[in-house]
This record gives structure tokens, sequence and C-alpha cells, in this order.
């Protein structure tokens, strides 16, 4: 299938390294003639505790299995290999861990390729000079940021865009695996670098980074875009899957705060006038994306402990508590706050805990009434505190409540069923997300630090 001149194809094999794919499908994206492969390394969808704490949401196995089949296929094809948000959350450790598995990979596959680790966590001197400097500011609905607030946090990256990836692919990387990045930045980084046009660049970015979310069957894998000077055509590597145009104009829904307009750090992507068309039963050509340059900025993500955090979690199937639910919850708080004060001398301000109950309300509680008695509701309270020896402290004290509580009218006692034996699970630091807020830049790429490793080959 021959492409528009100048046209750069780039594949997209999965919405995030480590959840897999078929190495079929990467196969046909070759076939098909991609120019690269990029790759989304991470999220802070699953909340702040892989910033806070540096680590991966993902196995080390998982991560490695993906690379290997993309390292093999770079390097049969020729074609860079792009990763951003490496180790989930983009943090240096993430770039290191993702580098180390990398390293490992091509020395089993005997494969010659150079990388790039771009390293993207910033220090809280850096930011709090630029904060002196009136260049930070805050993103709706944070508040101004003070000093306290960044030297709280644990770690800051700052996110980067397609700038310091092109750097890196023009100083010789075969292998980029960057810090903290826009999704969309690690597709639209070659086609940029090559000079197509940003509004076409930026906008199919947008729709690959999840890979076959855009498509009719989401679980399928991949797609590959081919971007060229007036648009760009969209198709699934699945050959059961097929890009629909409600399909594709759907992904503009979402993570974006309006499906028109989605700021990058160079500016905004313009999808207003964009008009999808169908080619044929599994592709589309999307025309009339704009990109409006604005005031460079890089967005600043950061995490700080919040105190630790105890769990305990029982099952109830007694009809009647089942029955008086509500009254039973508020029954349970008083007791059991009442015999923290007692039996540890701590008020409320001490720590805090959330019920949850699993099977009523857990997920949209008052968003969604029940209007029945449930079968049986799982409850799970969380204790936090300064220390985790006090959260477990408290969490103990509700352990005979979560086995034998029961309502004002019941003549016997019921027994409830505790999931885990101890019953009390220590989860460790508990974070929180401190910092959404942009710091103005100089350069595109003078907050973020880039290393080399030379191709090194192997007899």
């Amino acid at each position: 299938m021959s492409a528009p001149d100048g046209a750069v194809r780039v594949l997209t094999p999965t919405g995030m390294l480590g959840a897999g794919f078929t190495e079929s499908s990467v196969d046909r994206g070759l076939e098909l003639g991609a120019d690269v492969i990029a790759v989304d390394g991470g999220s802070t969808d699953s909340g702040p505790h892989y910033l806070g704490s540096g680590t991966a949401k993902t196995t080390a196995a998982a991560v490695a299995r993906d690379l290997r089949i993309l390292l093999r296929a770079a390097a049969r094809a020729r074609i860079p290999l792009i990763v951003g948000s490496c180790g989930t959350s983009g943090t240096d450790s993430g770039v290191t861990w993702v580098a180390g598995i990398v390293e490992d990979v091509l020395r089993e596959e005997k494969l010659d390729l150079s990388v790039a680790t771009i390293f993207s966590e910033q220090t809280a001197d850096f930011v709090k000079t630029r904060l002196r400097d009136r260049a930070v500011h805050p993103l709706a609905p944070s508040s101004a940021l003070d000093e306290s607030t960044v030297d709280e946090c644990t770690h800051i990256v700052g996110m980067m865009g397609h700038e310091p990836i092109v750097e890196a692919l023009r100083a010789g990387a075969d292998v980029v695996l960057a810090g903290r990045a826009t999704d969309t930045a690690l597709a639209a980084a070659v086609p940029l670098m090559r000079g197509l046009p940003a509004g076409p660049a930026w906008h199919a970015a947008k729709i690959v980074e999840c890979g076959g979310q855009c498509t009719t069957n989401p679980r399928a894998g991949g797609v590959l875009a081919t971007i060229d000077r007036t648009g760009f055509t969209i198709e699934p590597l699945d050959p059961e899957a097929a890009c629909t145009p409600i399909s594709v104009a759907a992904h503009m829904l979402y993570e974006t705060v309006n499906p028109f307009v989605m700021r990058e750090p160079a500016g905004e992507l313009d999808v207003t006038d964009a008009v999808y068309t169908a080619l044929d039963a599994r592709r589309v050509r999307v025309e009339g994306s704009r990109f409006h340059p604005a005031r460079h900025t890089i967005k600043l993500e950061g995490a700080r402990i919040t105190g630790y955090e105890t769990m305990s979690f029982t099952a109830i199937r007694d009809e009647h508590i089942l029955a008086n639910i509500e009254e039973w919850t508020d029954l349970f708080v008083k007791v059991f706050t009442g015999r923290v004060a007692q039996t540890l001398g701590l008020d409320t301000a001490d720590y805090a805990f959330d019920l949850r109950r699993y099977g009523y309300d857990a997920i949209l509680g008052s968003l969604d009434p029940a209007t029945r008695p449930p079968r049986e509701v799982g409850v799970m309270l969380l204790v936090r505190a300064a220390t985790q020896e006090l959260a477990t402290a408290v969490a103990k004290v509700a352990n005979p409540l979560m086995l034998h509580l029961p309502t004002p009218d019941m003549d016997y006692l019921p027994s409830l069923a505790f999931a885990t034996s101890p019953a009390e699970t220590e989860r460790g630091a508990v974070y929180e997300f401190a910092l959404h807020h942009v710091v103005d830049t100089r350069t595109p790429t003078e907050m973020f630090r880039t290393e080399h490793r030379k191709a090194v080959t192997h007899d």
C-alpha cells in the first residue's frame, strides 16, 4: 500500500506498555510500512501512589515481554521505538527501571540499538526558584502553589512535549525511553520532526494514544496512523477490528475537558472543523485539524504522603442487618469512634477513617441510591493516621465490631466474614497529588536531561 509523499506511519501496539498485544499485530504494522513505534508506559489513572513512591504498577515480566517484541521489530525494520512515562509515572527511577529491562533484552537478543533515556524529575529547589520568578501557575481547580507544598512532595515530574524526544532522535537514538510525557508527544514526535503539519500530527497522536480504544474492538490491540500534509488515515492492526468515523471521533471525548480543544506544551490542538470519513469498512480518513501555537509550558505533577493506612474487610450476609444497613453503619461509626476514644485516648482529629459498603453504595454513593436490600455487602474499613502503628491500632479496635456487631433490635450476635487473617492489612504510606500546575519554560527542553547509550556490537 503506497503512502502519500512525505507521509509518516506511526504504529501504536497497545495503550500501555505491559498491557500485552499479539506479535502478529506488530508484524502487520511493519508490513504496512511503519516508520516509528510509539507506546505509552504509564499514567496517573491509578492514583498518586506510583508517583509518590516512584514505583511501577506493571510487573517487570509483562514489560519485558512487550519490549522484547517491540525491540526486535524496531531492529528488524530499522525504525525508532519511543516509550513515554516509563515506570508508570515517569520518575527517574521508572526510567532507570525500564532502561535496565531494555538493556537485558538487547543483550539477550543480541540487538545493536542505541538508547536515549530522558529524565523528567524536577528538584524542589528548581520549582521554588521558578515559583519565586512567578513562572508557576495553577490549573483549575488548584490554587496558587506555595513552597511548603513543593517541599512536601516525594517526587515531582515535568510532563514533556515532543521536543526532548526529537532532540534524542536527532542525536542518533534508536530507542527513546522518556520520563513523564504527554501521551500524544510520543506519536507526534517523528511526524513533527519530519516537518508535517502540527494539526494532523497532534490529532493523529491523540487518536492512537490508547491503541485499539479507537476501534470497534478495544481489546484487539494496536492501530496504525498514516499522517500526511492534509490529514491522517487510521486503521486497526487486528483484521477482525475496524475503525469507524464514530469510534475515531469519540476518542476526542477521552480524558479531555473540551472534546474539540486539547492543550499540549506547545499550544492547542483544535479539531472543531475536523471531518471524519470512512474510506472503507476498516479505515477512516481525518482532515481539517489545526494547531494553534501558544506560550510553551510544562505541567508539573507531584505527590506527597498524607499518612499511613491500614485496611480491614468483612462481609455481611445476615438478612436483618442488610435490611437495616444504614442503621448498622451509623451504629458502627458511633461505637467505633467511642471505643477508639475510650481505649486509645484519640479523637477523630488524630486519625481518619472511611467505611465503604461494596454491594450497596461503595461506587456511586448517593448518586445511585439503593432501592432494595442487597443480597450481601462487603464492608471495607480504611484507617489513616500519622504512623502505621497508630493506623493499625485504630483498625484493631474495629475488629470485634466487624465480626459480631448486631443492630440494636437483634437478640443474637451475628457472625460476619473477614476476608483475611489477620483481618488488618497494613497498606503503608498513602499519597495524594499535590501539584497540578504549569511552569513557563525558557526552552522546550531545559527541564529534561538526556543520556545516550551507544549501540554495542554483539558477537
